[in-house]
């Protein structure tokens, strides 16, 4: 269940790509050496279980290959597990929004390390991400915005949804400084 600030998810009518990762909000990964049998069918189902073994290695981009899949919008580009990678996805957008694939440095701007997610809106100094192995789980962090490497939108084939846009949240929660 969502937690009740971002309540309003729950009627939002798309992007079809958080429509996908709502459904999957809360899943979380087993403690120890066990593993979590839907992370693990995400794998299968994007076709990355040749390269995802264990949900104890990082998963944030194997679940935006997953929702993105499921939405519809593959990821079209070598290795979608590596967060940073997902900055050769869709388009940037003049300013993100709504569903957006937003793209973070961990450890240091110009190092490998990475974390995905989507945007569900922002304050004035982070922005909030729905994604994938936050605190081990699918689940809602604040993400400073200095960490931002780059936000990125699905190629819309018909018509980009009316509610992709900028949503202004209270900030509240700690910031999150490390993702895994």
């Amino acid at each position: 269940m969502l937690p009740k600030q971002y309540a309003w998810l729950a009627s939002e009518p798309g992007p079809r790509i958080l429509l996908s990762a709502l459904k999957t909000y809360g899943v979380a990964e087993t403690p120890g050496a066990g593993n979590t049998a839907e992370i693990l069918a995400w794998a299968r189902r994007t076709g990355l279980d040749r390269l995802y073994k264990a949900d104890a290695t990082a998963w944030c981009g194997l679940w935006v290959a997953f929702v993105a899949l499921d939405a519809g919008f593959p990821p079209e580009f070598a290795n979608p597990l590596g967060a940073r990678n997902w900055l050769a996805w869709g388009h940037r957008p003049e300013v993100p929004g709504l569903g957006d694939v937003l793209v973070f440095w961990r450890g240091s701007r110009g190092g490998w390390s990475g974390h995905v997610g989507l945007y569900v809106g922002e304050d004035r100094e982070a922005f909030h991400v729905l994604g994938g192995n936050q605190s081990d789980r699918v689940s809602i962090k604040r993400i400073d915005k200095g960490r931002l490497l780059g936000a990125r939108r699905c190629n819309w084939r018909i018509a980009e949804p009316a509610n992709v846009r900028v949503v202004g949240l209270a900030a509240t929660g700690a910031l999150s400084t490390n993702e895994a």
